[in-house]
């Protein structure tokens, strides 16, 4: 089942990003944060996906406008007004729930959310060392258009000295991709 985030599902969002991600990924304020910036017009962005009662993946999105643009943003190149586009942040399935499709299925809810949040397209850094390259496969099939890589998009030095990277430890060297998916 795919529905809202809501409050209740913070602390099973804060875990399962920690399992996946690495440890340090994101904390109760960081989380609180990014839901309000996912609510434009009383319209939600975030979702989660439940089986037998149990958070089995999330999808977080800002709205468009509601989000702040930072140096691996290539607005240049994308086409569209940096004002007009969402911020497609985190997609994370745990690994029991991976090869079902759910990563596109939250994807649509958060873009059905957007659209009608009034986004004329949606960016994000997908990570390409996710296993089998699954964020990028999926986002493509979605019709995400790259745009350019950024290598160490997650290094500490701009994560924080707490995060802990599941394939690289202490000195993340993951690369983000930078896709463009226009509504």
């Amino acid at each position: 089942m795919i529905r809202e985030l809501t409050h209740a599902d913070f602390d099973a969002v804060i875990a399962l990003g920690e399992i996946v991600h690495g440890s340090g990924y994101m904390d109760i304020a960081e989380l609180t944060a990014i839901y309000h910036k996912g609510i434009k017009h009383g319209i939600n962005a975030n979702f989660v996906a439940i089986e037998n009662n149990q958070l089995i993946g999330f999808r977080l999105t800002y709205a468009a406008g509601q989000w702040p643009q930072d140096q691996w943003c290539t607005v240049g190149k994308w086409g569209v007004a940096f004002e007009d586009v969402c911020y497609f942040k985190s997609n994370t399935i745990a690994e029991s729930a991976r090869g079902k499709g759910l990563g596109g299925q939250l994807l649509a809810a958060s873009k059905a959310a957007v659209i009608a949040q009034g986004a004329k397209a949606g960016v994000s850094h997908l990570w390409q060392q996710s296993p089998n390259n699954a964020a990028v496969r999926y986002f493509t099939k979605a019709g995400g258009v790259l745009i350019a890589e950024h290598p160490q998009r997650w290094h500490q030095r701009y994560m924080g000295e707490d995060y802990i990277c599941v394939i690289c430890d202490n000195d993340c060297h993951c690369v983000a991709c930078e896709m463009l998916l226009v509504f």
